[in-house]
């Protein structure tokens, strides 16, 4: 069970939980002009909120784009429809992390019929292979700043800087268990083959201020993918967007930490971008008792995290920090 109080509601997506392409959650709208196919996701993990108020808020607002073609996608709805805020860990997933099945060789193993999230997987697929640019939302196990999150295209964090919000943008080659949906196909790509695909860490699961930069991300990214103009997403989604950051840092990550048990544990109560001085010090212990050290001097610590902790699980990543 959670200690943390969980204080963001569950969105009521029922009016737009059918869609209008015949997958259920995905909506697709056509401007009829040139430009990019544009895809938000959320609920990418059922315990993750803040995308779905987003989305939700896009599609009561009736917004269309201007030019090329957006899709709102509402993912993993079987993890979605377990949620209780009481034991939120527990709606992450049904039966394995949709967020780590993003290749063609997994989703079109001969035991993706086992696992609804591959199931999942296969029907999202076409949409996400024919987007060129994609915004996926979500939020985290603790309370933190947020993050965005480029992956190592330097096309990625070009628009992370035009952006020009959240503060922190993490340089990061991606997750050891398997491959996100922002670097599938095309995505991953390091030659800028005109995609980009960006991840939000929005902030603490409960905590109502991820909506609210989740609001502020899809109003930036829709913006700067020329799909609807500043003007008209001012006029139809007023409040959404917030300040810009007074300045971005870039974190380029240079390895995790990785959990040998469960009984991993921090040297300090960490809540993520703690810059830590000098290299060698001690920032927590692995379950068979070795100290974890830092590697270097003026190492940032990012996403510190036992919430879920087990062998083989990354517990916190280590980063070096520049201004963007």
């Amino acid at each position: 069970m959670n200690t943390l109080r969980f204080d963001l509601p569950a969105p009521d997506i029922r009016p737009w939980r059918a869609g209008n392409t015949g997958t259920e959650g995905v909506w697709r709208f056509e401007s009829g002009q040139p430009g990019r196919s544009v895809m938000i996701t959320a609920l990418v993990h059922g315990n993750e909120l803040c995308g779905a108020w987003a989305l939700q808020g896009l599609l009561e607002a009736d917004l269309r784009p201007q030019r090329g073609a957006l899709t709102l996608a509402f993912c993993n709805l079987d993890a979605f429809d377990r949620f209780d805020p009481a034991d939120h860990d527990a709606s992450r997933f049904t039966d394995e992390d949709l967020n780590r099945q993003w290749t063609d060789a997994r989703i079109d193993a001969a035991d993706a019929a086992r696992s609804r999230e591959r199931r999942r997987a296969q029907a999202l697929r076409p949409f996400v292979a024919q987007a060129d640019w994609l915004l996926d939302i979500h939020s985290m196990h603790e309370p933190g700043a947020p993050l965005l999150l480029t992956g190592m295209q330097p096309r990625n964090l070009e628009l992370a800087r035009a952006l020009r919000s959240p503060e922190h943008v993490v340089v990061d080659a991606g997750h050891k268990d398997g491959v996100r949906m922002r670097d599938y196909g095309r995505f991953g790509e390091l030659a800028d083959n005109g995609t980009r695909s960006l991840l939000v860490e929005c902030g603490f699961h409960g905590d109502p201020a991820s909506r609210a930069v989740a609001q502020d991300q899809c109003v930036r990214f829709l913006e700067q993918s020329g799909t609807v103009d500043a003007a008209t997403l001012a006029a139809q989604l007023p409040g959404w967007r917030l300040p810009d950051a007074p300045r971005q840092w870039a974190l380029e990550v240079t390895g995790p930490v990785v959990a040998t048990s469960s009984a991993f544990r921090f040297a300090e109560p960490y809540t993520g971008l703690e810059v830590i001085e000098k290299a060698g010090t001690v920032i927590g212990w692995n379950g068979d008792g070795v100290p974890v050290t830092t590697p270097y001097d003026d190492c940032v610590l990012v996403m510190p995290s036992v919430r879920q902790a087990r062998a083989g699980v990354t517990v916190v990543r280590f980063a070096r920090r520049r201004v963007l």
